[in-house]
């Protein structure tokens, strides 16, 4: 079904009704109360730290959609609660902050928002059988049970739909690929980038990898894959390390096409970087905030409203997330007064039911795996904004 988004003003969480835990006395029991009147749904991510865009970014979207639906009159009639902890994307404060949501009395998770803190987490989230709803971290076992999905790709579909785009609209027939093979988000994507490459044609003349303690100087990855003769060089890292490598390829008179994946989100908004050195530079994105759409466009207006800052892609899946969790939880009939696991096991079903509009995709489905089916979209970097591609 398609959700109905409500532009609304943003109502302080304050305000919320207030409500009883939901699970027992230390949250983390499978039993209800009787007396609870609200939803209470936890978060996870790193507001503070050097990742601190993404989790802002996912706890204000969340919070934009909690305020929406609570002034529209909830889910089964019943309000939500929200809390938010900051893990700084790091996997041990990740599970004190999921303790501590415990203790609040959470029932449904969304989160974490980074891989390696999510695959953590999510260990914990099996064992109490709660349900776990990602918006954005893409490694595979960040959600390998099956109280857990995802609203994002995963890394390898990122890489299979990285190379199948290059090969089916004729961008390159020898690709570089500078990725971290310290970091998983990263490397999983090259993985079966790589896979997929052979299989429709696609050369990989070079594979250069750094790790997190030599992420500075990439003057050697970028001089071995211009020797190739790489006509594209494919970047499936962050934002971060891509601004210093577009940089230092164009001091050294390297000028290939340039394709990267989500996390090249944030890029065009980097403090200090001359956004002329990103033009052209395509990635795979479910969302952009230039999309002419109506629905993106209320939401950027309303977001914009609300925190001062434009949304970007973390906060359109995190938004998401929570109309997915209202549209199951409506369709499984859930109310606030029962146990975790009871809430989890109906959630379980009710995902792979479901069919959800949002603003990453249109007609997303679940599987059993957790993993959503979607559509990707690519844009590019044209006079300093991104605009959306079309597959020819």
């Amino acid at each position: 079904m398609t959700m109905v988004k409500k532009a609304a003003s943003v109502a302080l969480a304050s305000a919320l009704v207030l409500s009883m835990a939901a699970c027992g006395t230390n949250g983390g029991g499978n039993s209800g109360s009787s007396d609870a009147m609200t939803f209470k749904l936890g978060g996870i991510g790193p507001t503070t730290g050097d990742n601190a865009i993404y989790g802002t970014a996912v706890k204000n979207g969340i919070q934009l959609a909690v305020d929406e639906i609570n002034e529209a009159g909830g889910i089964n009639g019943y309000q939500i609660e929200y809390q938010f902890e900051d893990d700084q994307s790091d996997s041990e404060k990740s599970v004190n902050a999921y303790n501590t949501l415990k203790d609040w009395g959470m029932q449904m998770l969304v989160g974490t928002v980074t891989s390696t803190p999510c695959t953590a987490v999510v260990e914990e989230t099996h064992a109490d059988n709660m349900f776990q709803l990602t918006p954005s971290a893409t490694a595979v076992d960040s959600i390998q049970y099956d109280n857990a999905f995802r609203m994002c790709f995963s890394d390898p579909n990122q890489g299979k739909a990285s190379a199948d785009y290059i090969s089916e609209n004729g961008l390159a027939s020898k690709v570089a690929v500078i990725y971290n093979s310290s970091d998983t988000y990263s490397s999983g994507i090259y993985q079966k980038f790589v896979e997929e490459a052979q299989s429709v044609g696609i050369d990989v003349v070079a594979a250069e990898a750094f790790t997190a303690d030599s992420k500075t100087d990439f003057s050697v990855q970028l001089q071995k894959a211009k020797d190739s003769g790489a006509e594209l060089v494919f970047l499936p890292i962050y934002y971060q390390e891509a601004s210093l490598i577009l940089a230092q390829a164009d001091k050294m008179g390297f000028s290939p096409s340039w394709f990267g994946c989500d996390g090249m989100d944030g890029l065009l908004a980097l403090e200090g970087f001359d956004v002329s050195l990103a033009e052209g530079l395509m990635f795979l994105t479910p969302f952009t905030p230039d999309a002419e759409d109506e629905a993106t466009q209320t939401f950027v207006a309303d977001f914009e409203a609300a925190f001062g800052d434009t949304p970007n892609q973390f906060a359109a899946d995190a938004y998401d997330c929570i109309y997915v969790i209202k549209e199951a939880a409506e369709k499984a009939g859930l109310t606030p007064d029962m146990g975790i696991s009871d809430m989890c096991e109906a959630m379980k079903t009710a995902m792979t039911e479901i069919t959800i509009d949002g603003l990453t995709g249109k007609q997303i489905t679940w599987g059993t795996d957790g993993e959503p089916s979607k559509q990707p979209t690519v844009v590019i970097v044209e006079g300093g904004a991104y605009k959306v591609l079309q597959a020819e």
